[in-house]
């Protein structure tokens, strides 16, 4: 069995909605092995993208922890969680959050350029990253230029060009017609080959049954997908 690279235990989230409080996570029990694809699924409002925030360390548990590649989120400073994120993590989400004043060679060497690494090198590893989602011809297009598909596909091949160890989708293909979507489905097929885990919150049950396994949010715990 291949070491488990994101763990949670008894993971809990709540928030104070004026007097009273709501709890959205309880008890959620999770063990991510490097290389592995798990798809969360649930309906809307059942905390799937709290748990994503969670596990990414953009929010902080109520109760339990989040322990990535050993390291405990929740007992690092800002500065040490930055770094690890930049280093261990990517993230795509449904709107793909590029920055319109670059193209998407400078876009996808952002992550690389953050973490230190000369301009001249960030870009060639751009480059490289942007040929395998097949947009080697893309490099100097901003991102105004590209289609809704060829967007998402930048989105993910920042993601992925630090060579993470965890990579964090939120409904990648929720803002694309069908066309793009097959596109970013076979491109999650591609890059599962890659030693990267994954974790998809979807409601589209085409990338649902690529995943190795698939657990769903009900009533705040994560369960077996049925």
């Amino acid at each position: 069995m291949s070491e488990v690279v994101l763990r949670c235990q008894s993971l809990g989230r709540t928030y104070s909605d004026g007097d009273r409080s709501v709890e959205v996570l309880s008890g959620v029990e999770l063990a991510l092995h490097a290389g592995e694809k798990i798809a969360v699924i649930g309906a809307s409002g059942s905390g799937k993208s709290t748990l994503l925030n969670l596990l990414g360390g953009l929010d902080m548990p109520s109760t339990g922890q989040v322990l990535l590649c050993g390291e405990d989120l929740a007992l690092l400073r800002e500065r040490q969680l930055c770094q690890l994120r930049n280093r261990r993590l990517g993230f795509v989400y449904q709107f793909h959050h590029l920055l319109p004043e670059f193209d998407a060679q400078e876009n996808v060497a952002m992550p690389l350029l953050i973490g230190g690494l000369p301009r001249r090198d960030s870009l060639r590893r751009a480059a490289e990253m942007l040929a395998r989602v097949g947009l080697e011809h893309r490099l100097v297009h901003r991102p105004g230029q590209l289609s809704g598909g060829e967007r998402q596909r930048v989105a993910i091949a920042r993601a992925l060009v630090t060579e993470p160890d965890v990579v964090l989708m939120d409904e990648p293909t929720g803002n694309l017609d069908p066309q793009s979507s097959a596109q970013v489905l076979a491109l999650i097929d591609e890059l599962g080959k890659l030693q990267s885990a994954f974790v998809v919150v979807t409601h589209d049950p085409a990338i649902a049954a690529h995943m190795n396994r698939t657990l769903e949010l009900r009533e705040g715990r994560l369960e077996p997908g049925s």
